[in-house]
């Protein structure tokens, strides 16, 4: 069955004129060797079908999701896209997308192998420049680049593919039908005789740009894609060869680093010791800017003696003197009423409300930026995805056109949404012109923590009815501290305008309408969101709202099977919509072996998640007992252990099924971090957490031992999202395991954000920690 908001969809097989045989235009553009583009058009929308006893009518996000919306918004400019064949007989393809991490480069190569003919090792796939000119078609979020770039970077290695095979026809005076493509060479069949790509690079070149029409492999002639493939970066990454922004070398720039507000955002008053710190070994420059105070030096470890140095006088921050739980008390007071009221002679209702604490954004590599601002011009590194709002906003700040700003996208280091701001690439733009020189200028890691982003405190209510054996009504009113959407779609404008005084909760409620839904039969059903409290830096971290609304929904689930003496599993089988989640339901369930019998205090937990046309289901197992809880390392949390975990995945068509797995194990990771240990405590207007070692991020005592990925069979012709599928599904299995296991249902997430700290903060003035000596006191 097909998912909501698609058409239904056959396999090629079943369909010989389905995706896979379907027509196309492309363009030959002009060049001096082979270089080609893409032509699309739109598709049309339709929901699927479902039956249940109380059905639900479909949801926003089920008819047409955030996905779609991106989607449609980069078809007008893919025919700027384009692939190159250089002399050398490789291919070239600039992707208009960030690379953070999850293997988009590689999936985009095995993309353009499959529909050229040319091997993995032969194509090269860079990073794009911003370039104002696609528009929405520049940014990387939503888990959208494989949907939206999987058609057109098709037809245009398909375009190449067959004006390559026109040129060799003229070169060898034969007929394309005797000629053939095969790993990157043209073939006859008739003569044997062959010319390489490279060979015909020029030749299949065009003077002037012209539109053709091309037909896509049939899927059951794929050899490339849906093939397990390692990351073509691999070795590189591994044996840090492979370059990140704080490895661009740009002539004069040096380290630079900031002396940070004890309070989030807060501002500077003035400074002491300029005069001082400006004389410490190293350092070149010292001066104030919007952030707080800026150094300059030959070396990192010259910067932070000297931020840790100044002496600033700050003026309050943005939420000056707020805690947990002052901001608990503002979320409940903006909570949205809920409508259906139980009626107890008729219905019986669940009426639970889940609260959510802060959780830091933090990537592996902290946030960073190289930039050189001239008089006249300005240039720019960094990891940015969505490069296009970046050039924008600091060509604006600086006072120069866009043309005369370059900026350069480079690898990162993780993002999880994090790189959807240019937080650091715009600071970068301002010292360097306070400055008047070049700077590479790194985050320190407790910067990140404390006034970086952070995903947002939130509350969920969640009220469901039920009578007969049936689930009659579902209301949710999540309410959450204002998520950022300063990032825009893309550029600029929907930038301003999510930040508008109302066009942000405008902007919010509908990324909200176009994500979430209720996979469930559940009669009438309603989510809405309310937001407050703007004072916080916070962001789109990985799934925007999903975790958190799933989580609270799941674990409903779980007491409306408990209530009508159903079993978790079942009920949600028999409740679902799709026969998609059936399936991975079903999997996770033979797989995970669900009902067997545990230990006390150790129990089994399930959920389902779809997201952007694709469906997960994860079973969890998890030990609550004592002697787990309880085990002892030196400042650190412990608790609970996840020892099992077995994660079904259907995605459409998985392009690289072992990249879908590890962006799957990622996903379970963060899932089970959120769920029990990895939160950030607010107190007196900033975060206590200020490192990774404080932060409790999923350990690996906390790993599960066992963990197994089931990629299914291709349910269709096309990708759907992967990108952060398996978070808000780990979360919610975790979390329905610990309530089975406890016999208390959870309601405050992480389950530890309560407990003892288990640390020493570090201190807010200087802003820094100093830099270790040697690390034998953090040895176990």
């Amino acid at each position: 069955m097909a998912a909501h908001g698609r058409p239904p969809r056959q396999d090629a097989a079943e369909e010989p004129d389905g995706i896979g045989r379907r027509r196309f235009l492309g363009y030959v553009v002009a060049a001096s060797t082979l270089t080609v583009a893409a032509s699309l058009g739109e598709n049309a929308l339709a929901p699927g079908e479902a039956s249940a006893a109380v059905p639900s009518v479909p949801g926003p996000a089920e008819i047409y999701d955030l996905n779609d919306m991106l989607t449609h918004a980069a078809l007008p400019t893919a025919n700027l896209i384009t692939i190159r064949i250089e002399t050398d007989g490789t291919a070239t393809f600039a992707l208009p997308r960030a690379e953070v991490g999850q293997g988009i480069t590689t999936s985009s190569a095995m993309l353009i192998a499959e529909e050229l003919d040319l091997p993995l090792d032969r194509i090269r796939v860079t990073l794009a420049d911003a370039r104002p000119e696609l528009l929405f078609n520049q940014i990387t979020g939503g888990s959208n680049t494989t949907i939206s770039t999987f058609t057109p970077i098709r037809v245009a290695a398909a375009v190449a593919r067959g004006r390559l095979l026109r040129a060799a026809a003229l070169q060898l005076g034969e007929t394309v039908e005797t000629l053939t493509a095969k790993a990157g060479a043209i073939l006859s069949t008739a003569t044997g005789r062959s010319l390489t790509y490279g060979e015909l690079a020029e030749k299949a070149a065009s003077v002037t740009t012209s539109q053709v029409a091309v037909t896509l492999k049939d899927s059951a002639d794929f050899k490339v894609i849906g093939t397990p493939r390692s990351r073509l970066d691999a070795r590189d990454a591994v044996t840090g060869r492979k370059q990140f922004a704080m490895d661009v070398k740009v002539p004069g720039a040096l380290p630079a680093m900031v002396c940070r507000p004890p309070t989030i955002n807060g501002t500077v008053r003035s400074v002491d010791n300029l005069a001082e710190v400006r004389a410490m070994p190293g350092i070149t420059d010292v001066v104030p800017v919007s952030t707080g105070v800026a150094v300059r030096g030959r070396t990192f470890g010259q910067c932070i003696d000297a931020v840790r140095a100044l002496k600033v006088t700050w003026g309050p921050g943005t939420a000056e003197g707020k805690s947990d739980a002052t901001v608990l008390a503002e979320l409940r007071r903006a909570e949205l009423p809920l409508v259906v009221p139980p009626l107890d002679l008729l219905t019986k209702a669940v009426d639970e409300r889940f609260t959510f604490h802060f959780a830091s954004n933090s990537a592996l590599e902290p946030n960073c930026a190289v930039a050189d601002v001239r008089e006249d011009s300005a240039e720019v590194w960094a990891s940015l995805k969505n490069p296009v709002t970046a050039q924008e906003e600091i060509a604006l700040k600086l006072g120069l056109p866009v043309p005369a700003v370059k900026v350069h996208v480079t690898e990162g280091g993780g993002s999880f949404g994090r790189k959807l701001f240019h937080d650091a690439a715009g600071e970068a733009a301002e010292i360097s012109r306070a400055m008047g020189k070049p700077v590479r200028l790194m985050w320190h890691r407790t910067d990140d923590f404390r006034q970086g982003r952070t995903h947002p405190m939130s509350t969920s209510r969640v009220r469901a009815t039920y009578a007969l054996g049936e689930v009659l009504t579902y209301e949710q009113r999540h309410t959450s501290v204002a998520t950022d959407f300063g990032h825009g779609l893309g550029e600029i404008i929907t930038a301003q305008a999510a930040r508008l005084p109302v066009g942000d909760l405008t902007f919010a409620e509908t990324v909200f309408a176009l994500t979430q839904q209720t996979p469930y039969h559940f009669g009438v059903v309603t989510q809405l969101l309310s937001e407050t409290d703007k004072g916080f830096n916070t962001g789109s971290m990985r799934n925007i709202y999903s975790p958190n609304v799933r989580c609270a929904q799941e674990l409903v689930v779980d007491e409306l099977a408990r209530r009508m003496g159903k079993d978790p599993y079942r009920f949600r089988r028999e409740f679902l919509k799709d026969e998609r989640g059936r399936a991975v339901l079903d999997k996770v369930a033979e797989v995970g072996r669900w009902g067997r019998e545990m230990p006390a205090g150790t129990a089994q937990g399930i959920a389902i998640h779809p997201e952007y046309h694709a469906w997960v289901a994860i079973l969890a197992e998890i030990d609550c007992r004592p002697e787990t809880t309880g085990r002892r390392i030196p400042d650190a949390y412990t608790g609970p252990r996840v020892t099992k975990v077995v994660c079904a995945v259907d995605v459409g068509l998985a392009v690289n099924p072992r990249g879908l797995q590890a962006q799957m194990m990622g996903g379970i990771m963060d899932g089970i971090a959120l769920t029990l240990s990895s939160s950030l405590h607010l107190d007196d207007g900033h975060f206590l957490e200020g490192s990774w070692d404080n932060y409790r991020y999923t350990r690996q005592w906390n790993t599960p031992p066992e963990l197994e990925i089931v990629v299914m069979p291709p349910t269709s012709g096309e990708p759907g999202g992967a990108g952060e599928l398996a978070v808000a599904g780990a979360a919610a299995a975790v979390a329905c395991a610990y309530g089975r296991a406890t016999g208390r249902m959870p309601k405050t997430f992480p389950i530890n954000h309560d407990a003892p700290l288990g640390f020493e903060p570090k201190p807010t003035v200087p802003p820094i920690p100093a830099s270790p000596t040697d690390g034998l006191d953090r040895a176990f």
